[in-house]
């Protein structure tokens, strides 16, 4: 089974990435750090020295790497789905679940890591909510074509737990070689 985690920056999609793949004892793949590991940079960087354009066509490139992999869970940067076929082609090859977060909750954690964003790392506090609501709006169509949609409320919520009962009884499946 190859999931794809999509939603924005501070969504979780690492977090709980990273606890699904340990409960369903299979890989996890974070695609910005294996970008960084490629490159041998930062995205921050890559963004600063290629230009937004040329870094997506980087992140599609290995994007379409994760195939290599028959079973994983790979987490995606906010920005993968909305570029290119990145969508289609995410649901073509694997389970895509989008991690849906509130706008308030998405403002309380991105006010604390602004600084590894490259979209928002010059925002100040006043700006962020603009930003966020912003970027929502245009990535929201892109985001709403996964395959499952999972709402998160709170901080708290064990989402990695939810999917994976979902997965084991049967009711997130998965087809893809």
């Amino acid at each position: 089974m190859r999931i794809y985690l999509i939603g924005f920056m501070g969504s979780g999609k690492s977090h709980t990435g990273n606890k699904l793949a340990e409960l369903l004892k299979i890989p996890f793949v974070d695609l910005d750090h294996k970008i960084e590991e490629q490159e041998q940079t930062t995205i921050a960087a890559l963004f600063e020295k290629l230009g937004e354009r040329r870094f997506r066509e980087l992140e599609k490139k290995v994007l379409h790497q994760t195939l290599l992999q028959k079973d994983a869970v790979i987490s995606c940067g906010g920005g993968t789905p909305c570029f290119f076929d990145n969508m289609e082609w995410m649901n073509e090859h694997g389970v895509t679940i989008y991690l849906q977060t509130s706008e308030s909750l998405l403002m309380e954690r991105l006010n604390r890591e602004k600084s590894k964003r490259p979209l928002i790392v010059n925002s100040d506090e006043n700006e962020l909510p603009g930003i966020i609501s912003q970027l929502l709006k245009t990535r929201l169509p892109y985001y709403e074509l996964a395959q499952v949609i999972y709402h998160q409320r709170k901080n708290d919520e064990d989402i990695a737990g939810f999917l994976f009962q979902s997965i084991e009884n049967k009711q997130i499946t998965s087809t893809f070689d």
